[in-house]
């Protein structure tokens, strides 16, 4: 993606779209700014040089219409029928419907029929915007109108689409796809506890797709046949950014575990233990195929070159975010030892 001037332009608008609708004192404001974030995304995926990229966006269009459709219209039911005990189930109704369409917007399962065909197509940077960016406005819109009931399935659907969706994957952006819907899953049962609670696990979940996606993107790497293919000659890049694949997969002792503890500590204390089960079996899957991809490429040889020098570990940049992604968990357990 070319950081041209249109290209500022359509992010500040796409940044005032998102701000638009999480301060937003109604819901037809709040629809209102979706619809400006969705207009000012589509022209960042377009590429004029690369059909692909233009299959897309129109997919995500599309998508991303049929959600806008469907919350205006449970909007205009729910405004219609509120203050009339008459039409208490019909509220209930539009509830529902006004979740599903903020659910597809995120991509969460079983509406996440859009979102890893997406993702195939997009540069990395689009792909890093898609995956966080893009799913702020629909988070804090789900937490103005929460079903615990609904969501508690919906939670379910994500965690088992997104670690048994990874499992046949080779390709990297379709993996972060499926990841970033299992991650949601744990982002959806961190509402159940507070809102601080999922602001954290977002946060956490942004830093780690922040720091996995710049490695890839630093070394043009798509697929993992690419991994062994560039990183060969280097084992200690190969070593960092399989460190970091595990870290989000939630592997002790590195930093995603941190904010996986915490949602299942906090769920423990609401006895939801169902859900936990669900969520632990979840993680043990999305760390195998995890775990499995890094054995494999850990298996293979190392080409040593004494004329190759690593462009990855000049990064200061980058350096210093794998330093906090490997070593962040302990730095946390010292600072709340020392509290």
């Amino acid at each position: 993606m070319i950081f041209n001037l249109s290209k500022l332009v359509f992010l500040f608008c796409l940044a005032s779209g998102t701000l638009i609708s999480i301060s937003s004192n109604s819901w037809l404001g709040a629809w209102m700014g979706l619809e400006i974030n969705l207009l000012c995304f589509i022209p960042l995926m377009s590429n004029s040089n690369n059909m692909i990229s233009n299959e897309s966006a129109l997919k995500y269009f599309l998508a991303q219409a049929l959600a806008s459709s469907v919350l205006l219209f449970s909007i205009i039911i729910s405004s219609l029928s509120e203050g009339n005990l008459f039409f208490s189930e019909i509220i209930n109704i539009s509830q529902i419907m006004l979740m599903s369409a903020l659910l597809l917007k995120l991509g969460a399962a079983p509406f996440h029929f859009w979102f890893p065909s997406v993702m195939e197509g997009l540069d990395w940077i689009n792909g890093l915007i898609l995956m966080t960016w893009q799913k702020i406005a629909p988070l804090v819109l789900l937490t103005y109108n929460y079903n615990a009931s609904f969501m508690n399935s919906i939670v379910i659907f994500c965690l088992f689409t997104g670690a048994i969706g990874g499992l046949n994957q080779t390709n990297l952006r379709s993996l972060m796809a499926y990841s970033s819907i299992n991650h949601l899953g744990w982002i959806l049962s961190s509402m159940m506890i507070s809102s601080s609670m999922w602001i954290t696990y977002f946060s956490f979940y942004v830093f780690l797709s922040l720091t996995i996606i710049l490695i890839f993107l630093n070394f043009k790497i798509y697929s993992f046949i690419q991994i062994n293919s560039l990183m060969n000659s280097t084992p200690m890049n190969k070593f960092i950014l399989f460190s970091n694949l595990l870290s989000m997969g939630g592997l002790p002792p590195f930093l995603g575990f941190f904010p996986k503890l915490l949602v299942i500590q906090n769920l423990i204390f609401s006895n939801n233990l169902f859900l936990i089960f669900c969520m632990v079996m979840s993680a043990l899957i999305t760390l195998f195929f995890y775990i499995r991809l890094s054995f494999s490429s850990f298996m293979i040889m190392s080409i040593n070159l004494k004329w190759y020098k690593s462009n990855y570990l000049s990064n200061k940049f980058l350096y210093f975010l794998n330093s906090i992604s490997l070593l962040g968990l302990i730095f946390i357990i010292l600072f709340y030892s020392y509290l």
